[in-house]
């Protein structure tokens, strides 16, 4: 049996903004977008050979407008680029916005900003930039401790795609090494709806599944969690493609469970349906 996951393929956020970035595509010829408009390679392939040209740098930018993908950018970046450039196209996920508008709002109040993340990816990095210096990302709350003297007021935030119980973890941990006297904490849960809803569909089809492969980018942070969140209850594998699969993955598996990340386009999909059911009736 192949069960696969009601919410599956591209959430809101990414097919809002590859319809943004086709119908300017369709009207431009071309167009440059900073940095990767979604982390799934098949579905920029397909948009760089609409027209999207990827730049890391705004130096790098040749034409009058450029991209700015779902993981967002600082302001600073976006200033830099409204200075030289007649438009942008934001392509940011809307929670990714209200996660960076909550570390501005808190920065301008006065809060540190710890953000429950990883440093290195954009997203994250975009946050830290809305608030203005005054913040830090991690996934162990005892690096907090590395600040020497914590700050009394710390807002505490998530990256989009986190594991709502892992960030639950991180708060309570976090509580426990900075709720001394006088302090002021605020935890916002910032962690994406359409995420949520997934991570609780992953949960309950790997705990009924024999095996589960999650359809991903290997560079998409949510499909990654995705992936870590099975593996608590079932063996489970990630893959970018049919192509991936090892047919020794199925055998002897009678419930096999399909989900995949946010930015997996349906023809990824249903080449990875068709190669499991081609596999299960040998």
């Amino acid at each position: 049996m192949i069960n696969k996951a009601e919410d599956i393929g591209f959430c809101w956020g990414v097919q809002r903004a590859i319809e943004m970035v086709e119908r300017e595509v369709i009207q431009r010829g071309s167009i440059d977008s900073l940095g990767s408009i979604v982390h799934n390679q098949r579905v920029m392939d397909h948009l760089q050979k609409l027209g999207i040209r990827v730049i890391e740098e705004p130096s790098q930018i040749k034409g009058d407008a450029v991209i700015i993908g779902t993981h967002g950018t600082t302001p600073e970046v976006i200033a830099e680029v409204e200075k030289h450039h007649s438009k942008v196209i934001d392509t940011t996920c809307p929670f990714v916005r209200r996660a960076q508008l909550a570390a501005r709002k808190l920065a301008q109040l006065g809060f540190f900003i710890v953000i429950f993340g990883d440093k290195e990816h954009p997203e994250v990095r975009g946050i830290l930039g809305w608030a203005d210096g005054h913040g830090m990302a991690t996934l162990k709350a005892n690096e907090i401790k590395s600040l020497g003297n914590i700050p009394k007021r710390l807002g505490i935030l998530s990256q989009t795609t986190q594991v709502v119980e892992s960030f639950v973890n991180f708060s309570k941990e976090t509580l426990d090494y900075t709720l001394v006297c006088d302090s002021e904490i605020r935890i916002i849960d910032t962690i994406c709806h359409d995420i949520r809803r997934r991570q609780e569909s992953a949960a309950k089809i790997a705990s009924s599944s024999d095996v589960v492969i999650v359809i991903g980018g290997s560079n998409s942070a949510n499909t990654r969690h995705l992936t870590e969140l099975c593996l608590k209850f079932t063996t489970t594998y990630q893959v970018e493609g049919a192509y991936d699969i090892n047919p020794d993955w199925l055998k002897d598996k009678e419930r096999i469970g399909i989900i995949s990340g946010t930015s997996t386009d349906a023809e990824t999909i249903d080449e990875v349906l068709n190669k499991v059911q081609t596999l299960v009736e040998k």
